[in-house]
């Protein structure tokens, strides 16, 4: 299997980690602006007209996401299937929802959300079938400049609105999964801020109030708070169900009913290996137009 990889920063190193637990026999091009010593056995590539020679059975899409509108706007035309880091775009315009169009005729495609393929997330599906929901509340909340230590934060893309930076957009799993398990809003209302003591351009605090027909969700994201908190509450008409996504771990009612081991690595190896299993044979799930449809939740006005 041959797979090309265009945008080389660290959640590709994920994506890469995950191919190597399919298989050794995977090989892997990435495409680069320009000329550096390959490592890790990647060959590399210096233009979009090499991609004909090298045949890949797919394309991981990985760059920034403010240029992932003229990446696959390049791509589309090769008819490869398309696994595209979240999210789609940064942007939501006629331009972009007609491109949805065509790569939605002419490609496979993935969105890929990682939290889909979180084991506490799955079993919170499966315990809320033919529950009674009342209210659903969402949470999200994290110290940005802890985020890449390495780092000056406030260089880093999601720091900065020109680079389409944001705290609504890079926790954009949180809507993602609430889509998931009960589709399409019949109403939202939001927030954006940007006035903490983060001083940053991108927005830093975002507030979305879900209404579907008999049930409100609340969703509050933050990129300012240092004590980390990610939470998934959805109150019944018997229970309340509370899934911490930080310590894996669901509470009923205040006592502990599950917790399990899992990884950041081992959910990106399952997303993966469902990947190549299911959407190379032609299996939707969270394809191109799903993935612009929680964009749209996103960020429509």
């Amino acid at each position: 299997m041959k797979v090309l990889i265009i945008g080389l920063g660290s959640i590709a190193k994920k994506h890469i980690a995950a191919l190597g637990q399919i298989s050794s026999e995977v090989e892997i091009y990435a495409l680069r602006r320009s000329i550096i010593e390959e490592e890790n056995d990647i060959k590399h590539i210096y233009s979009f007209e090499e991609i004909e020679e090298v045949k890949p059975d797919f394309i991981i899409v990985s760059n920034p996401t403010n240029i992932h509108y003229q990446t696959l706007k390049r791509i589309y035309g090769f008819n490869l299937p398309l696994f595209i880091e979240k999210p789609l775009f940064n942007l939501i315009g006629k331009n972009e929802s007609e491109l949805v169009e065509i790569i939605s005729k002419n490609n496979s495609t993935y969105i890929a959300c990682n939290l889909r393929f979180h084991k506490g997330l799955v079993k919170m599906r499966s315990l809320l079938e033919d529950k009674c929901i009342e209210e659903v509340n969402v949470y999200c909340g994290s110290y940005l400049p802890d985020w890449r230590p390495t780092i000056n934060f406030r260089e880093s893309y999601s720091a900065n609105a020109e680079k389409g930076g944001g705290v609504h957009i890079d926790l954009i799993h949180e809507l993602d999964y609430l889509y998931w398990f009960f589709g399409e809003p019949l109403e939202v209302n939001k927030t954006f801020k940007s006035d903490s003591s983060l001083n940053i351009t991108a927005i830093d605090y975002a507030n979305y109030l879900f209404s579907f027909n008999d049930f409100c969700a609340n969703i509050v994201l933050n990129y300012y708070r240092r004590d980390a908190k990610r939470t998934f509450e959805i109150v019944t008409n018997k229970e309340t169900y509370l899934l911490d996504l930080l310590n894996n771990i669901i509470y009923v009612n205040g006592e502990k009913m599950f917790d399990f081991e899992q990884t950041v690595q081992e959910m990106y190896d399952f997303q993966m290996n469902f990947f190549i299993e299911k959407i190379l044979i032609g299996e939707k799930f969270n394809d191109i137009k799903e993935g612009y449809k929680v964009l749209e939740l996103c960020l429509k006005d």
